[in-house]
């Protein structure tokens, strides 16, 4: 009989900012499986890790020895576009505040789950860490991505001077049961899937679609990325950032396509020119991941999409 060596994580008194969000829930299921003593999830209500006195608060009563710290503000294009100020302040601020007080407080390890949105717009394709610091981010997304991207900066330097273990994880966009359906706030699937079944179920011979279509993006499904951060956060002890992502790149006009056939809608696809198309492409080299802690996606993108379209069936006001 083969037995399984125990986790790094088994035993171990684990923090999620953001545990009750789309993807924390996901992280949160897979951390349990490797038996800590206790998973804790702070709420904003409890704790508003913008303020300095709350995170005090939380490492005090949840005593945690490995943070995996995945709260941001966070949203779609037109969401970055109209609160680029509160994105880059109440990002920055709550990582890097959370992250000096946890060294102060002896935490063990520290797990930064950044954003894609941190790589320079025309990055060569496929998208190599040490591309990060080629260029300025696309400027939609700039001060969202530029305010995580400082907590790869504050995780270098504090091994460098203190020893203190901070990770940095990059994943691309997720999509999965559970996301944020909100037209105003949405990512680009579940508000293509809302849009399709919309225009489906009134019989709309047209479907409006932002930009031109001609941009790309890799997409990686929920379940994915939490298994890749568990398996960071178990694994991986080294401060150079590392991508999570499918490897896979697919045009926003083949996405659209695609999921307006999954839904069902027929009609013809209008694309909204006028609309910015957002970074040009975006597709992960993912090689390091699976070097350095053996992660490698598993979930085949149309399966995904239909775990998510049918999600969204289920919960939707009809």
């Amino acid at each position: 009989m083969v037995r399984r060596a125990m986790s790094s994580l088994a035993g171990k008194r684990i923090m999620v900012t953001g545990g009750s969000g789309f993807l924390g829930r996901f992280v949160v299921d897979r951390l349990r499986r490797h038996s800590p003593k206790d998973v804790f999830v702070p709420r904003k209500a409890d704790y508003d890790l913008r303020d300095r006195k709350a995170i005090a608060r939380v490492l005090s009563d949840a005593k945690p020895e490995i943070i995996i710290h995945l709260a941001a503000v966070v949203g779609g294009i037109e969401a970055n576009r109209r609160h680029p100020g509160s994105f880059f302040f109440d990002n920055a601020m709550m990582g890097l505040q959370l992250m000096e007080d946890a060294r102060l407080a002896g935490v063990q390890k520290f797990v930064s789950v950044a954003t894609i949105c941190a790589y320079p717009k025309h990055t060569p394709v496929p998208f190599k860490e040490s591309d990060l610091w080629n260029g300025y981010p696309e400027e939609t997304n700039a001060p969202y991505g530029l305010a995580k991207k400082m907590l790869l900066v504050q995780g270098e330097a504090y091994k460098q001077e203190y020893g203190f273990n901070a990770i940095t994880l990059f994943p691309v966009n997720l999509y999965g049961p559970g996301d944020n359906f909100d037209l105003t706030t949405s990512h680009v699937i579940p508000a293509l899937i809302r849009k399709a079944i919309a225009a489906r179920d009134s019989q709309a011979e047209t479907m409006s679609v932002w930009g031109t279509g001609s941009a790309s993006r890799e997409f990686l499904f929920v379940g994915d990325a939490a298994e890749g951060i568990a398996l960071a956060a178990e694994k991986y002890d080294d401060s150079e950032p590392v991508n999570l992502g499918s490897g896979n790149e697919i045009t926003i006009r083949e996405l659209a396509q695609k999921i307006a056939d999954l839904c069902g809608f027929r009609g013809r696809l209008e694309w909204d020119a006028s609309k910015p198309d957002g970074q040009p492409r975006r597709c992960l080299d993912v090689t390091r991941a699976k070097e350095r802690f053996g992660f490698v996606a598993s979930t085949p993108f149309e399966e995904g999409l239909r775990e998510t379209i049918a999600w969204w069936e289920s919960h939707r006001q009809k």
